[in-house]
């Protein structure tokens, strides 16, 4: 009976690193907490510039991953994409903008 008991406690610890395993980040897929703190981010983004009265968010894409937004899209002015930027940037757990933006 200690035998099937030992066997059990074994398979339920691979089976919970296995599990610890498939959650963590590699540098090219997120783990589950950062893939929500990026759809976090990518909504604070996205509502900041719907705040913003120059801007247009339907003309503006955001996208995050691990804390990096990429902003694209096409707009009227240079001044709009400099103020998407730079809300981009004033937002908490934006690691960098890159601006992929272009004018019409």
């Amino acid at each position: 009976m200690k035998h099937v008991t030992k066997f059990f406690a074994a398979i339920f610890v691979a089976l919970a690193l296995l599990t610890a395993a498939a959650c963590s980040s590699t540098p090219t897929q997120e783990g589950t907490g950062e893939y929500f703190d990026d759809s976090f981010i990518t909504t604070k983004v996205k509502a900041a510039i719907l705040d913003d009265p120059m801007l247009s968010p339907l003309e503006i894409n955001v996208e995050t991953f691990k804390g990096d937004v990429q902003l694209s899209g096409f707009v009227k002015t240079q001044a709009e994409i400099t103020k998407a930027v730079a809300v981009a940037r004033s937002i908490s757990g934006v690691k960098s903008v890159k601006n992929s933006i272009q004018l019409k």
